[in-house]
This record gives structure tokens, sequence and C-alpha cells, in this order.
């Protein structure tokens, strides 16, 4: 699952860096500028780690419910997308009581036309 693997990823590469930092030696040269920055990066772990934790969670409930939906809607889904040329003319779907679901075209705003003025008056 891509979710998860961001997730993975970025706490491996997070404690990578915490690892690192913590097997240097403070006085190796290191500018005050780095050693804050992964001390940054250390205090960033620690207060991410219980909300990655819940991402991860949350995303591992919800997997299975979005695989099934686009097993099912996916194709729907697609042969809607090849006919719909401009999504910006549709208004957002809407959920009916009965929970349909529609998604009403909007109407083209009337064309107002154009009169000419009466002579001796200017158009301003």
């Amino acid at each position: 699952m891509p979710m998860r693997m961001f997730v993975s990823a970025s706490l491996v590469a997070v404690a990578l860096t915490t690892q690192t930092a913590a097997a240097e030696d403070p006085s190796d040269g290191r500018s005050l500028m780095e050693r804050g920055a992964e001390l940054f990066l250390e205090g960033l772990q620690r207060e991410m780690a219980p909300t990655l934790q819940d991402l991860s969670e949350f995303a591992d409930q919800l997997g299975p419910s979005l695989r099934s939906f686009w097993v099912q809607m996916g194709p729907a889904i697609s042969e809607l997308a090849d006919k719909v040329e401009d999504w910006s003319a549709y208004h957002p779907p809407e959920i009916l009581p009965n929970g349909d679901i529609i998604i009403r075209k909007k109407q083209p705003e009337p064309e107002l036309p154009e009169t000419e003025p009466e002579p001796g008056q200017t158009d301003i």
C-alpha cells in the first residue's frame, strides 16, 4: 500500500538519521547547525511517532474498503471519466435521501442580447 510504504520509509529515514547522530561524537567537527538539525529530527521523530502509528493503523483499516470499492466501481468510474470532457461543467455530486448519487450539469449562463444605443445616446 503506497501510504504505508511512505510512512515506513519516513520512519526508517528519521531513525537512520537519529542513529547516525547518536553514534557520532559531538566534538567531531560538526557545526552547531548540524547538531541542531539532528536534535530537531530526533524531536520530530518522538513527536510524530504516535501520529504516524495512528496513520498507519488507519491505512490498514481503510485499505481493504478502498480496494473493494475500486474493484467494484473502477470500470464504471473509468467509463465515466472517458465520457466527461470538462469536469468544471458539472456541479459537485449530490447524495439524495434514497442514497442515489447524482452529478448535475451546470446550465450555461444566458447570453444577453446586445442592444444598439439609440441615436444621440452614448453607451458608457
